[in-house]
């Protein structure tokens, strides 16, 4: 933990597949004056990712792993977890089951943003069911990571309005908007009352 401001700030590692727009709010959040995390690493399992952008223009360390060999792809981002010191892991759009290796060495230490309304639609193209369904509501759920698919404890939800003309597309976008900020506030609501 480095102290800024007189303050412990927590070490955070960001796991991303792809565009970063989460990775994207997390590093301003980082950078207010009064934020609770500092981004150390940022790990990824696809080379092309634009997310790792965000991570070069801010000076953050990056990881590439590929996933080919899982056990190898683990264990050297077991390795780089431990020398950059990391208190916190935050999942934003990895797109990879972490195996219960990690989730025991992080226990109740890792969170992930999902793009519906848990305990339902885990799993992927949430936005689609949720459609094809005739849902009135969806939203964003921050929960922590346990072996189970999207079923850890929930720390923070958001729900949103879906409307007539809302295809998977449209809906897509305006929930993304609303995970961004929810993140925000689910880190600072676990920080504050779990660690």
């Amino acid at each position: 933990m480095e102290k800024l401001n007189g303050k412990k700030k927590l070490a955070v590692s960001v796991f991303i597949s792809g565009r970063g727009t989460n990775l994207k709010s997390l590093i301003e959040f980082s950078k207010k004056k009064n934020s609770p995390i500092k981004i150390v690493l940022i790990i990824c399992n696809n080379k092309t990712a634009k997310g790792i952008n965000y991570a070069k223009k801010n000076k953050i360390k990056f990881l590439i792993v590929s996933y080919k060999n899982k056990n190898k792809a683990e264990n050297k981002i077991l390795i780089n977890l431990k020398k950059n010191k990391i208190n916190l892991i935050c999942l934003a759009g990895f797109m990879k089951i972490l195996s219960k290796k990690i989730i025991n060495i992080y226990k109740n230490r890792i969170l992930n943003i999902h793009p519906s309304l848990l305990p339902k639609y885990k799993g992927l193209n949430t936005h689609k069911r949720v459609i094809k369904n005739n849902e009135k509501f969806t939203g964003c759920t921050v929960h922590l990571v346990n072996s189970k698919l999207d079923a850890g404890k929930i720390i923070l939800q958001k729900k949103i309005k879906i409307y007539k003309k809302d295809n998977e597309y449209s809906l897509a976008k305006r929930v993304l908007k609303v995970e961004n900020s929810i993140y925000q506030k689910a880190i600072k609501k676990f920080i504050e009352t779990n660690l």
